[in-house]
């Protein structure tokens, strides 16, 4: 990837590096016999829809806007799940979705004599109680959690009309993760596989990071298969789809000096275009930096919004920064793009491809009518 072609900032997505992905994707689906879809909370770049359909054909949606793309422009209906639907959007969410999943058996009660006539097949998020997940911020089952319907709030039967169930406890994990948590869910629900026909694994199977074990997943699946085989299993990862496939291209706008600290100025922001730096928190990779080592060009890195805490650091350069340099944050297309804001009215980072005929290619970009439209 040449990056004196492109625009700054911008966010990049590698043509080759996806279709690396959905490949490994689509194996494990036909090798496993189970479906696997798209989650858009973590990439909803419809442009390159027609590239995923070649390999995967449904998606999974959190929202009526959601479901919509996935109607439109993913050309299928969608997967929804929804913490809580309304009486406003719930018809619509209906003409968009294939199957619906309730988080609240209230939910389920209010809504489900709509779906009756619709050709829709209606669920119940489950919470095991269980997760490997560390961070609260991404955990669904914490205490007290809101997502999903605990053990407890069932009883010997599924209310009349379920036919699926749906747990989501991972995030970014491994196979070994999946494996505890579904002994888990087999003990708390399993008396209910009998009266159901699909189970959603949810998404977090990060099968696309180097040293996930991808056997040992398919096998886990096959074996789950063999003792339920009248179940269609389901799986619905984001950031697997598009891991490591891309980066968001930045540059150094100036550098300042306070008590000894430099700092970079760039022409991005970590609150508004890199959310998760700060929320998770966790440091990206830059391309040829490294963390801080003593002696060293050494720099704070500092987002372009007027927030005080709109930096991270520190990263160590061969050479002392200077005005115009081009600062590469890697892997920001998961859980990057759909997070994005406005704040401050800063300039939002175009986005394009490079393709794999290896060549960029602009797709949009961004200005003042984008942030006035916002507004009213």
């Amino acid at each position: 990837m040449d990056y004196s072609k492109i625009p700054s900032p911008c966010y990049v997505l590698d043509e080759i590096a996806l279709r690396k992905n959905l490949e490994l994707i689509k194996s494990v689906k036909k090798r496993a016999g189970v479906e696997i879809i798209l989650a858009f909370k973590a990439f909803a770049m419809w442009s390159v829809f027609p590239i995923i359909r070649e390999y995967i054909p449904y998606s999974t949606a959190s929202s009526l806007a959601e479901a919509r793309l996935a109607f439109e422009e993913m050309g299928s209906k969608a997967h929804t799940y929804g913490p809580a639907y309304t009486d406003k959007e719930f018809p619509g969410i209906m003409d968009c979705s294939s199957h619906i999943t309730f988080n609240s058996l209230n939910q389920f009660e209010r809504f489900y004599p709509q779906t009756q006539f619709n050709n829709i097949s209606c669920g119940l998020r489950i919470n095991p109680e269980f997760s490997d997940v560390e961070t609260d911020l991404y955990n669904p089952c914490a205490p007290g959690s809101r997502l999903g319907i605990v053990s407890d709030l069932l009883g010997d039967k599924l209310p009349e009309g379920v036919e699926g169930l749906h747990f989501h406890t991972l995030c970014e994990s491994t196979s070994y993760d999946l494996e505890k948590t579904l002994k888990v869910v087999e003990e708390k629900f399993g008396k209910y596989f009998p009266q159901i026909k699909w189970l959603n694994m949810g998404g977090g199977h990060l099968m696309t990071r180097e040293g996930y074990d991808v056997e040992h997943l398919i096998g886990l699946l096959n074996a789950f298969k063999a003792k339920y085989p009248h179940l269609q299993i389901i799986l619905e990862p984001g950031s697997a789809f598009v891991w490591r496939t891309g980066v968001l291209v930045s540059s150094v706008i100036d550098i300042v000096e306070n008590k000894g600290i430099k700092t970079a100025m760039l022409d991005v922001s970590f609150a508004c275009h890199m959310p998760d730096c700060l929320e998770m928190p966790y440091k990206p990779s830059i391309v040829g930096a490294t963390d801080a080592i003593p002696g060293k060009p050494t720099y704070r890195l500092g987002g372009n919004s007027c927030l005080s805490g709109d930096y991270y650091g520190d990263w160590s350069f061969e050479e002392e920064l200077k005005t115009g340099d081009r600062i590469v944050f890697e892997d920001m297309i998961h859980y990057t793009m759909v997070k994005t804001t406005m704040f401050n009215g800063v300039s939002h980072p175009a986005i394009g491809m490079w393709t794999k005929e290896n060549r960029f290619k602009l797709i949009r970009e961004f200005g003042y009518e984008d942030f006035k439209s916002r507004m009213s």
